[in-house]
């Protein structure tokens, strides 16, 4: 994680610590690590989210990019997931979306994608650290004819819902499907792309003024959705958050079925119909035990690796996986995506209910979830550096490993997009996997302030 860039891209309080300043800046050096030395005139995407600071980051950063010599294409109110791939279809240099993804509205974040359609590897992100942070080599500013322009995209919205559209294997007829939007990037597609498929959807947070995105609703706040699945019928429930890159599931009865059951249900469906590359599905250390053994039950191999969807996907680049993802709902299909896709995953998992004939509930009921608890901890910017480093809190851990045995284990890691340690527990008990998260969340606590 670099001094500017965290897990997904850079994020923070929106004219503060993303400010139009630093925007500017970000789109010069990207220009600038992009062209890798050529007198290339680029063309760059630019999409956002529904905050009212998108409007001005996104004029900033495009501001910077065209006084180095960049075209920019501004799509509007997109999901992060259509920039990924509107950057390939258009043949286009570089993609960026403006959006701090489920955070509140405060918070505003810029992601970057390359010309293929993934996000920057680590690499390039420290080069362009380097240069705005050391300020090294600046970028040449361009004047007269050199200096570049910025255009509308009228078609983006569209050409994203055809795309999905196109991984769907049946219409979903006789669906009745609850959409919650987060007043974020979904209330510009959802609703029109599964109507398109057949199903009879009802909306909610569809209604983004700027300041509600993620607000008691979402992926973040899934218990909205639960209530209105529940009370109205539904069959299923799909949640997005604010850029729609997640997805989180309700079942007829309002249960949550979180990223882990989607992985675990589609990974299997793979599986049967032969489709499963190298017979794997790649989670994070987060995923919880239940998954795990579902896996293994299924003769599924299961590779894991550090948090953040990024890695989850080097991980299927490098071995050629196919599935992977986040208990939080980033699900990565490579055969359809780059990145995380809300709405491509919601698409994939209709498609398992269609061809098996079960229900979401069915599917979902046969892996069994281990009890988990998940505290976040509010620590200094300092303090979370020190993470690793802090001996009573390395002697908490040490002490709730060895009160669960093999029946539990413990996580505890930063964030890589706030100011914030998560304490995860799993375990058979859920009254003590509550009392040692207490626990060890209070030293952290005291010790990161």
């Amino acid at each position: 994680m670099g001094r500017l860039f965290g897990t997904d891209g850079a994020r923070g309080i929106a004219n503060t610590e993303i400010s139009c300043e630093l925007a500017m800046k970000i789109g010069r050096a990207t220009a600038m690590v992009l062209s890798n030395g050529k007198n290339k005139r680029l063309k760059v995407l630019v999409g956002t989210d529904t905050r009212k600071s998108a409007d001005m980051l996104s004029s900033a950063i495009s501001a910077g990019l065209c006084s180095v010599g960049c075209d920019v294409l501004l799509l509007g109110v997109v999901p992060t997931p259509a920039v990924a791939f509107l950057v390939k279809e258009y043949s286009y240099d570089a993609g960026i979306m403006i959006s701090a993804s489920h955070n509140p509205c405060e918070y505003n974040g810029i992601k970057i994608f390359r010309s293929n359609g993934y996000k920057l590897p680590d690499a390039m992100e420290e080069e362009i650290e380097k240069i705005i942070l050391d300020e090294i080599l600046p970028p040449p500013l361009k004047v007269g004819a050199e200096v570049g322009s910025i255009t509308s995209g009228k078609n983006a919205v569209k050409d994203y819902i055809k795309h999905i559209e196109s991984t769907a294997v049946a219409h979903f007829y006789g669906m009745k499907i609850a959409l919650d939007c987060s007043n974020g990037s979904a209330s510009v597609t959802a609703n029109e792309l599964f109507r398109k498929l057949g199903a009879e959807c009802t909306v909610i947070h569809c209604k983004p003024d700027g300041e509600n995105i993620n607000k008691n609703c979402g992926s973040t706040h899934i218990e909205s959705l639960q209530e209105f699945v529940r009370e109205n019928g539904f069959d299923l429930g799909f949640a997005f958050d604010g850029d729609a890159d997640r997805l989180l599931c309700v079942d007829n009865e309002g249960a949550l079925v979180d990223g882990d059951k989607i992985i675990a249900i589609c990974a299997k469906h793979m599986k049967d119909e032969g489709r499963l590359n190298a017979n794997t599905a790649v989670v994070t250390v987060m995923s919880n035990i239940g998954l795990f053994k579902y896996l293994e039950a299924n003769n599924i191999n299961c590779v894991k690796t550090q948090v953040g969807d990024r890695y989850v996907l080097e991980k299927m680049l490098e071995c050629g996986y196919h599935i992977g993802g986040e208990q939080s709902g980033h699900v990565i299909f490579l055969d359809h995506a780059t990145t995380g896709d809300g709405q491509v995953t919601a698409v994939q998992l209709l498609n398992v209910i269609r061809t098996t004939g079960k229900s979401l509930k069915e599917l979902a009921d046969e892996i069994e979830i281990f009890p988990q608890v998940l505290t976040n901890v509010k620590v200094s910017a300092l303090g979370k550096l020190r993470l690793k480093e802090d001996p009573d809190i390395n002697l908490a851990i040490e002490e709730a490993k060895k009160e669960l045995g093999d029946d539990g284990r413990v996580l505890v890691r930063a964030s890589g997009t706030e100011p914030l340690v998560r304490v995860m527990i799993e375990g058979k008990d859920k009254e003590q996997i509550n009392r040692l998260a207490a626990q060890i969340a209070e030293v952290v606590r005291e010790r990161l302030i």
